[in-house]
């Protein structure tokens, strides 16, 4: 569906997500998977995200994007998670996506206006450092863990979904 034509919140995630206040960017620290970063991409594109990035990324970039969503919004490198946090907006808390004893469940957490969403590598999710790093931990339900890509989608859906009861 194209966004522009979109006229409700029911056609779909783009047209609604740009009513809501603040911002989101989303990516993957030591990822591994071009593909990956790719579904990660177009999702970030359909849910509203201001950006994309990652972290020490440990793949090849190749075109997986048949939304050519590279037009719409930017794909960032950070060298590593100090280059990250040291390059986060202004009042920008940084919310690692991980299964951690730490962490809030996704169902109770309340989403900042502005957040930069976190998820760790696809073989090994987010080191101790990285997740001290964070402000915030959350984890989606069950006891073990999604491809990142899909984990990704869950979280921005989360955050979509909830924005959608605060404007009713």
């Amino acid at each position: 569906m194209n966004s522009k034509t979109a006229g409700s919140a029911q056609d779909g995630p783009s047209e609604s997500v740009k009513t809501a206040t603040g911002f989101f960017s989303i990516g993957i620290c030591g990822g591994t998977n071009e593909t990956n970063m790719g579904t990660l991409w177009r999702s970030a594109f359909i849910y509203g995200a201001t950006q994309v990035f990652t972290v020490g990324a440990r793949y090849k970039p190749q075109s997986t994007d048949t939304a050519k969503t590279w037009r719409h919004i930017p794909l960032v490198h950070y060298r590593d998670i100090d280059d990250l946090v040291a390059h986060l907006p202004r009042s920008c808390p940084l919310v690692g996506i991980e299964l951690d004893e730490r962490s809030e469940c996704i169902s109770q957490h309340r989403h900042f206006d502005r957040s930069c969403y976190l998820l760790g590598a696809e073989d090994r999710g987010l080191t101790n450092r990285q997740r001290e790093r964070c402000h915030a931990l959350v984890q989606l339900p069950g006891e073990h863990s999604l491809n990142v890509a899909a984990a990704g989608t869950v979280v921005m859906h989360d955050r979509w979904s909830k924005q959608q009861s605060l404007d009713s």
